[in-house]
């Protein structure tokens, strides 16, 4: 950690060119010349570099350090994404700034930050010439933030190869806490047919959607177990035309998180097990999980070890459930264990207050290099 210290203004710099090159998921053209920036830093590592085009997502990027003698006992991804969920043109309203020992910008937090720090372990593991067993990959993809859809099958390749994967998201807290366990995370969709008529000339005629889509939610909310951490909230209603109309439609769509993957599947069962209350009332349930849980068990073997890597650095470092999804998810999945959080340390992601803690991000940079060399 101390080797790093002296290094703080070199990882400011680089934070400000990653954040200043904007990279919104949906933006191809943007998405690509931020991967350029990127790229560009990391090249002056030395290490072993691919740039994978996309066709409609920005381009990925994997780079690879193996070990300088025999060959290499395993692999090891460092996994993480550059897109951001800021328009282009957010900068002009929230320009990248340091500020009380603190980095604002769009992206900062999540998860820029954690680029750069991934950027100084590996500098700093190759200028003192650290012996590391396992060949590691780092891979940064461009389409996390709106659900991995074009990377999901780059990275899960990856991790089949990989012994563990560490996620670069941020952290939880000023504390910094890990994350050691991530809900899964799906959407599902509530449609109600009904049956039209005149409110006032024939209100017996129709089969109001509406008030069958209101009993249906008041139905769903009884399922929510935050002891077990299920939740379902309905985030969006729409339904009828006018007010002396019945409508004949009405939908809500859902939020769906679970921590366990039998109550996943046990409410994606309920959902689709619901019948009407009204006689003629039609439901239309589609969707279901789509992001798996990061179970605990995936995470404790590596939280144990970078637990005892960050006592011995005189750190303190705690562990945390979160309710979002990352794809660590999906790597955890797949059995191969799984530490997530190991980005910044910060506040307000997806906000105009997202920022990080400057001071932190050599000591994370030290944490991620300690680990590494340790496996």
């Amino acid at each position: 950690m101390q080797l790093l210290k002296p290094r703080l203004p070199l990882m400011l710099a680089t934070l400000r060119r990653f954040v200043t090159a904007e990279s919104p998921s949906l933006e191809k053209a943007a998405a690509d010349r931020c991967c350029g920036v990127i790229a560009e830093e990391w090249n002056k590592c030395g290490a072993s570099m691919e740039r994978i085009a996309q066709k409609h997502r920005g381009d990925l990027l994997r780079i690879t350090h193996a070990p300088s003698k025999d060959r290499p006992a395993g692999q090891l991804l460092v996994l993480g994404h550059y897109d951001t969920v800021y328009s282009t043109g957010t900068l002009a309203r929230m320009p990248f700034r340091v500020a009380g020992g603190k980095a604002f910008g769009p992206g900062t937090f999540d998860m820029k930050a954690g680029i750069v720090q991934a950027l100084f372990a590996l500098q700093t593991l190759r200028q003192w010439k650290i012996s590391l067993r396992k060949r590691v990959v780092f891979l940064w993809t461009s389409d996390e933030e709106i659900g991995s859809e074009a990377s999901h099958k780059f990275f899960e390749a990856e991790a089949r190869r990989s012994d563990a994967v560490f996620v670069l998201e941020p952290s939880f807290g000023p504390r910094g806490l890990l994350k050691t366990a991530r809900k899964g995370v799906g959407e599902a969709e509530l449609i109600v047919h009904g049956r039209a008529s005149h409110a006032g000339l024939a209100p017996q005629e129709g089969i109001n959607a509406i008030h069958e889509l209101a009993q249906q939610l008041a139905r769903i909310e009884k399922w929510n177990d935050l002891r077990r951490g299920v939740t379902i909230n309905a985030g969006i209603i729409e339904g009828g035309t006018r007010t002396n109309v019945i409508p004949e439609r009405a939908r809500a769509v859902l939020d769906l998180r679970a921590l366990r993957g039998s109550d996943m599947s046990s409410l994606e069962r309920r959902l689709h097990a619901l019948r009407p209350f009204h006689r003629g009332a039609r439901l239309e349930i589609t969707g279901g999980f789509g992001r798996p849980p990061l179970e605990q068990k995936m995470s404790a073997t590596l939280f144990a070890r970078a637990k005892s890597l960050a006592n011995q650095m005189n750190l303190t470092l705690g562990e945390c459930t979160a309710g979002g999804g990352s794809d660590g998810n999906f790597t955890a999945a797949l059995d191969i264990p799984t530490l997530d959080g190991l980005g910044a340390v910060g506040d307000g992601a997806h906000s105009f207050r997202e920022h990080i803690l400057i001071n932190t991000m050599p000591q994370r940079a030290a944490l991620l290099a300690a680990l590494l060399a340790s496996l």
